[in-house]
């Protein structure tokens, strides 16, 4: 995972990991490590809920409770085991086929041969006993080449069957791998692809576009206050509220925590702060509810940055821009929208 935190809170979190391993019990390793890193970052609400369940029915986590949760949710390998079986499927699906392939050209040739050994015995006068056993012969051989024939057609059948069942497991995993389980949007592993893809398209059809970063202001007291499932209820109702107020080619990922990134692609700087203030307004006119209560717990608000590439710039350039102005909109208040100023192009 990526974790998009500066030097004090990554140093402020490394400690309370370290605290709670030896606490624990548990060896520093870079799993165990990177369970923890994510617990108390609320990086992945997954590992979260995971944990809390198991501290309910016991005191402390285990090297293997670690060990699971690591591979069940942080570890890249779950995709590539899905992938790596997926292709062993695929390699016994192909060699079912052949062998039921060359089994069925063997017959064949076999058959052909005794048509061409049966059309010899005819060349002759055969009586009516020889005409008797040569079509006796055909039907038998006849059978065999239509049983074998039959038999690959059930097998191209199952095997057409079990190669879309593959191609929808592949695609599944794929879009597992670029999808933030929690909030349903594009984790950052698949914004870092779009928004080089969206830059790539900007600079060969000399257009610009746009970043949002979001922040939810004061979340962490949703949490502290309410409860994680509180917290989650909030994550997924900010995404929402994004993905109904984005339109076409625009792309809304969690970025990571609280934070949430837009891309607005071929979108000039007011464009894109009016489609911000948008999207602050209708989160802000949200209620989050106590979902056994109907009690009405408090009001969703949204701090917001945009920057608009410069045409220039790298992607990392546009993003630390994009996250100043979050910071200004933070520093001057909360639930409001700040422009990051887009750098001149400097001549030549």
């Amino acid at each position: 995972m990526i974790y998009p935190h500066n030097i004090e809170i990554s140093e402020v979190t490394a400690q309370k990991v370290m605290e709670r391993l030896k606490q624990e019990g548990l060896a520093a390793t870079p799993n165990n490590y990177e369970v923890w890193y994510v617990y108390f970052s609320h990086e992945n609400q997954d590992v979260v809920r995971s944990i809390d369940v198991l501290l309910k029915s016991s005191e402390k986590l285990s090297e293997e409770d670690c060990h699971e949760i690591y591979n069940r949710f942080l570890s890249d390998n779950r995709t590539e085991e899905r992938v790596r079986k997926a292709g062993d499927d695929l390699k016994n699906t192909i060699n079912n086929v052949r062998n039921v392939v060359e089994g069925v050209k063997s017959s064949t040739h076999e058959y052909r041969n005794s048509l061409e050994s049966i059309s010899q015995k005819l060349s002759g006068t055969p009586s009516s006993d020889d005409l008797k056993a040569v079509v006796t012969q055909i039907q038998e051989d006849t059978r065999h080449v239509i049983s074998k024939n039959q038999g690959l057609e059930s097998v191209l059948e199952e095997s057409a069957h079990e190669i879309e069942k593959l191609r929808k497991d592949l695609e599944k995993a794929r879009k597992e791998s670029l999808t933030d389980s929690l909030t349903g949007l594009s984790n950052r592993k698949a914004f870092d692809a779009e928004i080089q893809r969206v830059l790539a398209e900007a600079q060969a059809d000399h257009v610009s576009f746009s970043v949002l970063m979001l922040d939810i202001d004061h979340f962490k007291s949703f949490n502290d206050n309410f409860g994680h499932q509180v917290g989650d209820q909030v994550l997924r109702l900010v995404a929402k509220c994004l993905t109904d107020g984005i339109k076409g080619k625009d792309i809304a990922a969690r970025y990571g925590g609280e934070e949430f990134i837009i891309i607005l692609p071929e979108t000039e700087l007011a464009a894109g702060v009016a489609v911000a203030n948008n999207l602050r307004k209708v989160v802000a006119n949200k209620d989050v509810i106590n979902r056994n209560t109907g009690e009405r717990l408090a009001r969703i608000t949204l701090s917001v940055g945009v920057a608009q590439h410069s045409g220039t710039e790298t992607i990392d350039e546009l993003i630390a821009r994009a996250d100043a102005a979050l910071y200004t909109a933070k520093h001057n208040g909360r639930n409001q929208v700040a422009a990051a100023p887009t750098p001149v192009r400097k001549a030549g």
